[in-house]
């Protein structure tokens, strides 16, 4: 009988232990590498990607400057409309933060994404997603997507079109910091 209430006792030990190890994990901010979909909180997966103008950009890990990574088509009405937009606040806040316009190539074809790119003035470098694998990796269902990464390369925020006001809000809350 002793055993048993000994061993009873253990068990309930060992659960208030990881209980109370929990709730004090609970209360930190949670930053973790992921290898699923970006949570907010969470590191932004790496990826890098050549550019419309032969560069190459990484995408992950700590910057010099927050970042904010859009995935469009040119054939995306909404990506149309959110065009202006995003070049106003690229401007609007100029050395503030990045931003990588990252285009899922494989549903587009290359003289419509520079007709695009050439019509609304993209100030900014376009990606090329040629086979997809980061959309698919940043599970993007729906264009545009974006996400709001800091400089420690953490996603604050995955957002979809907004209003000029709430974009410019969360833009500079992400320059904030």
């Amino acid at each position: 009988m002793k055993r048993n209430v000994f061993i009873l006792a253990f068990v309930v030990l060992l659960a208030g232990f990881a209980v109370y190890q929990n709730a004090q994990h609970a209360n930190k901010e949670t930053i973790l590498p992921t290898e699923q979909a970006p949570k907010v909180n969470f590191l932004a997966p790496s990826f890098t990607l050549t550019g419309l103008d032969g560069k190459e950009y990484a995408i992950g890990g700590p910057r010099e400057k927050p970042l904010l990574v859009n995935f469009w088509a040119s054939w995306c009405g909404p990506c149309a409309a959110e065009a202006p937009d995003l070049v106003a606040m690229y401007k609007k806040y100029e050395g503030q933060f990045d931003l990588y316009a990252v285009n899922v190539t494989p549903g587009d074809k290359m003289d419509n994404i520079k007709k695009f790119v050439d019509e609304y003035k993209f100030p900014f470098p376009v990606l090329l997603d040629k086979k997809g694998e980061n959309a698919d990796i940043y599970r993007v269902v729906a264009i545009p997507t974006s996400f709001l990464i800091d400089k420690n390369g953490v996603v604050r925020e995955v957002i979809h079109v907004l209003s000029p006001r709430e974009l410019d809000k969360k833009i500079a809350n992400l320059i904030k910091g």
